[in-house]
Parts: structure tokens; C-alpha cells; sequence
């Protein structure tokens, strides 16, 4: 006989409670992650630092760092 303690044993009721714990993190995981895919792409990062490339490329051109055919190849290799 068992002795009352049923299918999982003595003591198995802890495997019970470590998956319920991943499940939980997984779950948990899984939502942080839609929301960073979620609202990093609304939040437009990626042209924030197009902006900061192309402002830089300005004023590289204006010190006399590039000639103009320079700074137009690499205005449009940034898409500005």
C-alpha cells in the first residue's frame, strides 16, 4: 500500500510544483518578449539612429572630412 500519499509517491508532489514554476516563467518570458517586439518596433530606435548617422555624415561633410561623391554614397547607403 501506498499509505495515502496516491499516484506521485512520497515526496513528488515537489515535481508538481517545479514544473508549474517553469511553466509560469515560460509563460512569463514569453510575454516580455511580445512586448518588446511589440513596442520596439512602434517606438521607431532604428530611425532615431538613422537621424544621428545622417547628422554626423553633415558634419563630417562640412569639416571637409568626405568630398561630395563620398557623402552622397553614404547618404543613401543609409537610406536619407
Amino acid at each position: 500500500m501506498m499509505g495515502g500519499y496516491g499516484i506521485m509517491g512520497e515526496g513528488g508532489w515537489w515535481l508538481g510544483w517545479i514544473f508549474m514554476l517553469l511553466l509560469w516563467l515560460l509563460v512569463l518570458g514569453g510575454v516580455v518578449a511580445l512586448a518588446k517586439w511589440i513596442f520596439g518596433t512602434s517606438l521607431g530606435a532604428s530611425s532615431g539612429s538613422d537621424r544621428r548617422a545622417i547628422e554626423i555624415l553633415r558634419e563630417r561633410y562640412a569639416r571637409g572630412e568626405i568630398d561630395k561623391a563620398e557623402f552622397d554614397q553614404k547618404r543613401r547607403d543609409l537610406g536619407g
